[in-house]
């Protein structure tokens, strides 16, 4: 249950870390955004940030093994990473549809996979 609760932070974590990230990208195309200043932009992405870190923090306690969660402080960032990757795939895939997928990039993740196995190889 530790582990799935831990995993779901991190997703929704991500989340609100890449609309933080690189929302403000596609958030220019409206027309009273694109009128902010960088200073202006800064803040609304620190706003978005305060969310992400709502559940971060939360998800590394959880999951963190010596606070009796299933995971190592090395598993946990490897996690992390898998899921800001995997998160930030399907934003830019959906938000920004000029983004394409190639194989490349599949041959990244089939690494990246690997990764995971490996950090978790006991």
């Amino acid at each position: 249950m530790k582990a799935f609760l831990t995993i779901a932070l991190l997703v929704l974590s991500n989340s609100f870390m890449t609309l933080a990230w690189y929302g403000h990208l596609k958030f220019a195309e409206w027309k009273w955004f694109s009128k902010l200043g960088v200073l202006s932009i800064i803040l609304i992405s620190w706003g978005i940030a305060l969310f992400e870190y709502l559940f971060q923090v939360p998800a590394n306690r959880i999951g963190y093994s010596a606070n009796g969660g299933p995971f190592s402080l090395v598993e946990l960032k490897v996690i992390q990473e898998v899921i800001t990757l995997l998160v930030f795939l399907g934003f830019s895939l959906l938000v920004f549809k000029t983004e394409t997928f190639k194989l490349n990039h599949l041959i990244g993740g089939v690494f990246l996979v690997l990764a995971v196995y490996f950090i978790f190889k006991k």
